[in-house]
């Protein structure tokens, strides 16, 4: 059955090669990308597609022996799980294991003269871009280790060679771009690419093609900076007898000031978004829609992303990645999700900012209360901090705030601690009795509303007062207000 593949990272670092195997035997897609930030996300998220998908396999490019770790992989492994992206296959596939079969192509292409080793320096080839810029011309590799034009020519000694795949000379590359259309590049415009370098290691753009050829990849899909790529690999797929997937490329994701995303500029990992306390299914959506939409939809679920997706509705113009929009389609996750898992997904980052966990009765119920107010899990950590913590209380900032009716002030709290043990501890009945005192005493809720707030939880401003006071509990509010009228009224004495 044919697959599909996405290749390269699409996370700063992680997530490298994606292959879906889809369910039509004349239609898989394959999906490259490189760095988060560098590309548009809708290729990600095509293997949700069923029209697109049935196998979702995982292939690792590590040929990059720098950058390529066991760290860096754990990394791709764990941003993927958090964004709940799956896959099929029970080993990962790793490039670095493939060695022999990438050298077994190499041979071939050798024996039928298609590739040849360069034995030059990079001294020599710095040398040669040098004279090539210095008379205006286009850097590239002359071919002077061309079987022709090396004949006779000593091998140089202590030179471990570079295998160089023989590129056409005449003729051009055309290609039906699935985002851009009609493309075509001269062969001409093309040098002899390096496929294999003298350690034996395959480069990109060969182990690629082997890797796709091997996978019955059908369709590639990556970003516009792979546009270059794509005439060397379609030169490369006819010369090892592979058939020609289709191509599409996907324009880049700029950010807010117009520039292209990358490291260099910020760009962040996956995971830093989960540290921050984005959602990832809010992640997803809004990866989703950069440089892609149905209508006017932009909140969608895997589901109907599976349904609607079409890469002819992929844009050719680059997608701004906007953090404020992020926020508002993340708080409107936050908004809509279960208050109990909402907790348990907040619990650890309050205990991580030293939160008493304790002290909170009904932590789904400060949820309840806070999500409509924080966009994040990791704002709503700290917003919950109101109810996680036990500093002593402190009255001396009422005289300043509450300025010449303090007096009334004062008598009004004296009347709602002494009636506030009577009533049942719910939030209707907390501002039926503020409501009560509040008309005996002819004063405005200000003048109860602003010392339960500093008095009960230390903060000048809260959301609304009776749910707050509903969620701290009867017993904890009664001991801080009787903690804080003994302050307050020593205080007013001069105490």
């Amino acid at each position: 059955m044919p697959r599909a593949f996405a290749g390269n990272s699409i996370f700063t670092g992680l997530v490298k090669n994606h292959v879906y195997k889809s369910p039509y035997s004349h239609c898989s897609e394959s999906y490259r990308n490189d760095a988060f930030g560098n590309r548009s996300y809708s290729d990600l998220l095509l293997g949700c597609c069923p029209s697109f998908r049935r196998e979702f396999l995982l292939r690792i490019e590590d040929t990059d022996r720098e950058r390529s770790t066991p760290e860096a992989t754990q990394v791709i492994l764990d941003a993927m799980k958090w964004l709940n992206l799956d896959y099929d296959n029970k080993e990962v596939v790793y490039q670095m294991n493939r060695l022999p079969r990438y050298k077994e192509v190499v041979d071939q292409l050798l024996a039928k003269d298609l590739a040849y080793k360069c034995y030059a320096t990079k001294e020599e080839l710095d040398e040669m871009r040098e004279a090539q810029k210095a008379r205006g011309e286009k850097p590239r590799y002359d071919g002077r280790w061309r079987p022709e034009n090396c004949v006779g020519k000593p091998i140089p000694e202590g030179v471990t060679p570079v295998i160089r795949f023989r590129n056409p000379d005449d003729g051009v590359v055309t290609w039906e771009d699935g985002v851009y259309g009609e493309i075509t590049v001269a062969n001409s415009e093309l040098d002899d690419l390096v496929i294999m370098r003298g350690d034996g290691i395959p480069t990109y753009n060969f182990a690629v093609v082997v890797d796709d050829w091997d996978m019955q990849i059908s369709h590639v899909i990556r970003g516009a900076d792979h546009i270059n790529n794509t005439p060397r690999q379609i030169n490369l797929y006819n010369a090892i007898g592979a058939p020609l997937p289709t191509f599409a490329h996907l324009p880049l994701i700029h950010g807010e000031d117009g520039q292209k995303l990358s490291k260099r500029n910020g760009t962040v990992s996956v995971l830093q978004y989960d540290e921050e306390g984005y959602l990832p299914e809010a992640l997803f959506n809004y990866l989703a829609r950069l440089g892609w939409g149905h209508k006017d939809d932009e909140k969608f679920s895997r589901e109907q992303l599976a349904e609607w997706f079409e890469l002819s509705d992929c844009s050719r113009s680059p997608a701004r990645f906007s953090m404020k929009k992020l926020d508002w389609l993340n708080h409107e996750y936050i908004k809509e999700y279960d208050d109990k898992k909402l907790a348990e997904l907040v619990k650890p980052r309050i205990e991580k900012l030293g939160g008493d966990l304790s002290l909170v009765k009904d932590l789904p119920g400060v949820m309840a209360l806070l999500k409509s107010r924080e966009p994040t899990l990791q704002a709503l950590a700290k917003a919950a901090m109101l109810f996680c913590h036990n500093n002593p209380v402190d009255a001396s900032s009422l005289p300043a705030q509450l300025k010449d009716k303090e007096d009334a002030s004062f008598e009004a709290m004296a009347a709602f601690v002494r009636k506030a043990p009577t009533i049942e501890w719910k939030k209707e009945n907390i501002y039926g009795l503020m409501k009560e005192i509040m008309d005996e005493q002819g004063v405005k809720v200000l003048h109860l509303a602003i010392p339960l707030r500093v008095l009960v939880t230390g903060a000048e401003k809260t959301p609304s007062i009776d749910a707050t006071l509903e969620l701290y509990g009867q017993e904890r509010v009664l001991t801080r207000l009787n903690e804080g009228m003994e302050k307050w009224a020593a205080q007013r004495a001069g105490n």
